[in-house]
């Protein structure tokens, strides 16, 4: 499907070059496997990987200054953002809006891994 959303003769480029940065491997252990800052690619989001094999486990409950996009890409997530709870799975998006409290765990069986995107150059973080 071909795609024509806006003109692309209207968009000038900066002066910004293509950047590539390592966000983890994918051998070593743990939980959180990397995270790159936007600042890092002069790019105005910041991305995390996140990945357990345990149920029952996550991050703890925490809020940003900005929102938060989880994409699930393994396994099975339940969100707790605010007063809501959201089961999600492997091709799943999830939003927490900036402000909001939110944590979330590894329903099983096996591995849960996310992308986290968040929309801002730097990760900044309050964990309460």
């Amino acid at each position: 499907m071909a795609r024509h959303d806006f003109d692309p003769a209207t968009v000038m480029p900066d002066e910004r070059q293509a950047a590539k940065e390592r966000l983890f491997d994918p051998l070593l252990p743990g939980p959180w496997r990397g995270h790159i800052a936007g600042e890092l690619l002069g790019a105005s989001n910041t991305v995390l990987a996140y990945g357990n094999g345990t149920p029952g486990e996550g991050p703890r409950l925490h809020v940003h200054p900005y929102d938060e996009i989880f994409i699930i890409v393994q396994g099975h997530a339940r969100f707790f953002v605010g007063d809501k709870v959201i089961d999600a799975e492997a091709g799943d998006v999830v939003l927490g809006p900036k402000g909001v409290p939110h944590r979330f765990e590894n329903l099983g069986p096996g591995r849960l891994q996310t992308i986290d995107v968040h929309l801002s150059p730097r990760w900044l973080q309050a964990d309460i």
